[in-house]
């Protein structure tokens, strides 16, 4: 009987100390070799062969015994007699539960090393109580032994650390936010600047530095050709606001020749404007701008006194306040400007200076427009303004009074076709007429156009116009009508190289003089961007200028290369 039970008792050891966990599944099998006498009896027991045919219903086909995860133990379970769990009534092995009782969901705890009972409890607990489920067999008592078929394995081991991991899993490594795109340009140029981000504006700081030869620089028959170099800094300003806009446009130069001529040839020039927009509600909005000019006449200009040593520099100050208000598709504006001219006194060769006070004179103008948004893209517009200009003296240095008032009446329309072509065109009248009976009113056909035409995605075509009234010093003479046109069509044969090609016509009408000029211009251009901050620029310019009037005909041709600078 004692063989037959320790026989029995050794078959069932496996099927009880393997289900157990690691630490639980060692004690048990020391005890259990313990109580058979240090495997004295092990030797002497014999063990029939088992039946491969016999039906092992506690087994899980899904899990072997040796794979099957480890049961996890209650805390303090050593000082208890049952050291397993018993498994409730309509369950079994393989998991399928039969009592359709309601599962309560526990929150997963990390798991903990289980407590291993020592040797001394091992062998000094009582036997365990049988459990009340057929499926499941008894303990062996201690004096059993049992075979050991196989390694024992642990697959939640607790293994050293790898040299030099961290202590903790940190995860994965975050790479930092791409940056911020400070460039309210084309986005998909690689070229673009990005400019310099301070607060709630863009700064866009720019600077070229430009060489060259001038064949003929003074503009007049049979001149000197000379070297030229000119520096030419700007500046672009953008606001951010989500409400309001303010926006500025700073562009100047200087130009020096080498060898000069007299008049000495090398003058400043600058340009520059500030525009804001104050939102006042979603259909009103107030335009602000201010903007100066600092320049010369040309070289060859009959407005020039003879014998100067250099040309006289004229200031042109100026601002405008408007308002506009939208009436669901039809929109009115309505703006007053002023500006102010002042001349510098012309120096002459001999050391004298001669007062230009009689050129200086303030201009006031108000000007109303009235625009239909036909479709999205094209707001057809009708304009007209009155000015008035008022010399600091009321007659000049030859006896004429050249005080003015004049009336523009302009039609054209805006156009924004599919982002295709951009801009707008208009042609309208202007006269102006003089205080003194002398001089005849100046009239005629005027046009302005600044239209943008994206042929391709290589290419872009620009056309400008623009017409002006000018004042004159020459004696009979009201004024001078320009009106000049200019295309330039550029094409990238790479993203980083991009050539030009530039065409311009003007006209220059004299008033009460039997004088007309016409000028043309033909030019070729490459850039070449390095980068987003550094281009190579050259041009080729040929300009002629063909005049009714003998003694003013002229050509020349220049070359020029330079560097520009940008952020």
């Amino acid at each position: 009987m004692r063989g037959g039970r320790t026989t029995e008792a050794v078959r069932n050891v496996p099927r009880i100390c393997f289900p157990a966990s690691s630490a639980r599944r060692g004690a048990c099998l020391f005890a259990a070799w313990l109580a058979l006498g240090g495997g004295s009896t092990w030797a002497q027991t014999v063990l029939p062969a088992p039946d491969p045919f016999a039906p092992q219903l506690e087994v899980d086909p899904r899990g072997p015994p040796r794979l099957r995860p480890s049961q996890r133990m209650r805390r303090g379970a050593s000082d208890r007699p049952a050291r397993f769990a018993p498994i409730p009534p309509g369950a079994g092995l393989t998991g399928f539960d039969s009592s359709n009782a309601r599962k309560k969901l526990k929150r997963k705890r990390p798991a903990k090393a289980p407590a291993v009972a020592p040797v001394e409890s091992v062998l000094t607990a009582p036997p365990p109580v049988a459990p009340a489920s057929p499926y499941q067999f008894p303990v062996p008592p201690l004096g059993a032994s049992a075979p050991i078929r196989g390694p024992i394995t642990d697959s939640n081991s607790a293994l050293p650390p790898t040299p030099g991991a961290p202590p903790v899993d940190i995860g994965p490594i975050r790479r930092p936010p791409k940056k911020r795109n400070a460039h309210p340009g084309d986005p998909e140029d690689p070229f673009a600047p990005l400019g310099i981000r301070a607060g709630a504006f863009d700064f866009f700081p720019a600077i070229e530095l430009i060489g060259g030869y001038n064949s003929n620089p003074s503009g007049t028959p049979g001149g000197a050709a000379a070297w030229l170099y000119t520096i030419s800094p700007e500046l672009l300003v953008n606001s951010n606001w989500s409400r309001h806009s303010l926006k500025a446009e700073l562009r100047g130069s200087y130009t020096g020749y080498q060898p000069d001529a007299t008049p000495t040839l090398s003058r400043p020039y600058f340009n520059g404007k500030v525009d804001g927009r104050i939102d006042v509600t979603h259909n009103t909005h107030i335009d602000l701008e201010t903007r100066a000019l600092a320049s010369t006449d040309n070289p060859g200009s009959p407005n020039l006194q003879a014998g100067l040593a250099k040309l006289p520099v004229f200031t042109t100050v100026g601002a405008f306040a408007g308002l506009t208000h939208r009436f669901n598709r039809v929109e009115l504006a309505g703006k007053v400007d002023a500006e102010r001219t002042r001349y510098q006194a012309s120096v002459l060769t001999d050391g004298s200076t001669v007062s230009n006070d009689d050129r200086n004179y303030n201009q006031f103008t108000g000007t109303l427009r009235g625009s239909y948004e036909l479709t999205p893209g094209v707001k057809p517009f009708v304009e007209a303004s009155l000015d008035t200009r008022r010399h600091d003296l009321e007659v000049d240095s030859s006896g004429f009074a050249r005080n003015s008032n004049g009336t523009t009446v302009k039609a054209g329309s805006t156009l924004e076709l599919t982002r295709v072509l951009t801009g707008e065109v208009a042609l309208g009248y202007t006269r102006r007429n003089y205080e003194d009976a002398r001089l005849e009113a100046v009239a005629g056909l005027i046009g302005d156009a600044s239209l943008i035409w994206t042929a391709s995605a290589l290419t872009t075509v620009k056309f400008t116009g623009t017409s002006s009234t000018g004042e004159s010093t020459v004696p009979n003479v009201s004024g001078v009508l320009n009106r000049s046109v200019g295309l330039q069509v550029d094409h990238a044969f790479r993203r980083w190289l991009i050539g030009s090609v530039k065409l311009g016509a003007g006209l220059d009408n004299y008033v009460g003089m039997d004088r007309t000029d016409r000028h043309f211009s033909a030019g070729l251009g490459m850039t070449y961007k390095i980068g987003r901050t550094v281009q190579v620029k050259g041009e080729f310019r040929q300009d002629w200028l063909r005049s009714n009037v003998a003694g003013n005909d002229y050509t020349a041709s220049t070359f020029l290369l330079g560097l520009r600078f940008q952020r």
